[in-house]
């Protein structure tokens, strides 16, 4: 199953993204790593979001992505969501 963590962030993200970037990008390149995240990245034109998309049996390790990342903690994300996506193409 996958599952697609939607982040709508705040409107100057992109100024105030800097002090936190590295960690979030080692954040999201760890859950890479593990197999957790399939893609991700932001929005742009207008940069007012991103779309990172998880696959596993729940939505677990996209909750667990939620809750460490700088991003979210520091208030730079104004809302996300989570959603099952039944993939009907391309599913490996």
């Amino acid at each position: 199953m996958y599952y697609i963590l939607f982040y709508k962030t705040v409107a100057d993200y992109i100024e105030k993204r800097a002090p936190y970037r590295g960690e979030h990008l080692q954040l999201v390149q760890q859950a890479h790593e593990a197999g957790d995240i399939v893609m991700a990245g932001a929005l742009d034109d207008p940069p007012d979001g991103a779309v990172l998309i998880f696959k596993g049996d729940t939505p677990d390790a996209a909750k667990a992505f939620v809750q460490n990342d700088p991003y979210v903690k520091n208030g730079l994300i104004r809302d996300w969501e989570i959603r099952p996506w039944n993939v009907v193409a391309g599913n490996e």
